[in-house]
């Protein structure tokens, strides 16, 4: 069993942050998508949103399992996606401070939670991305 510290080091990690985020980001939209009525209650966000959220996600799923997938992952494209990641975490905390909602308790949980898996992906992708390159140095 491998130290913590050695699988930051990994050059596989790249790939298992990437599709373990596709993975995350897939089943997230399908569930805002597929639940999105009585999440709305439960969230206390409209309905829209969370649908439009969800749809979102799954086109940007389906590119990053690409990008994950390859034999050696796009450089450029992992750096977009940690962008990505890191613009939704920046959106989700907008959302709850000047978007104009009165999220329950457990809207504002569900909204940083997923910020934060959101966050996690992107640090997990920058240790990868890294690793990479000492790897290919």
């Amino acid at each position: 069993m491998s130290a913590p510290g050695s699988l930051l080091r990994s050059p596989s990690l790249l790939k298992y942050a990437l599709i373990g985020d596709a993975l995350a980001s897939g089943a997230a939209g399908l569930v805002l998508v597929a639940a999105a009525a009585p999440l709305a209650g439960w969230l206390g966000l409209p309905e829209t949103l969370l649908r439009l959220a969800g749809a979102s996600l799954l086109p940007f799923a389906l590119i990053v399992a690409w990008v994950g997938t390859r034999a050696v992952p796009p450089r450029a494209a992992a750096w977009a996606i940690v962008a990505y990641n890191a613009v939704w975490i920046v959106e989700s905390f907008a959302l709850l401070l000047f978007g104009g909602y009165s999220p329950t308790s457990l809207g504002v949980a569900f909204v940083v939670a997923q910020a934060i898996v959101a966050g996690v992906f992107a640090e997990l992708q920058v240790f990868g991305l890294r690793a990479s390159r000492i790897a290919a140095a």
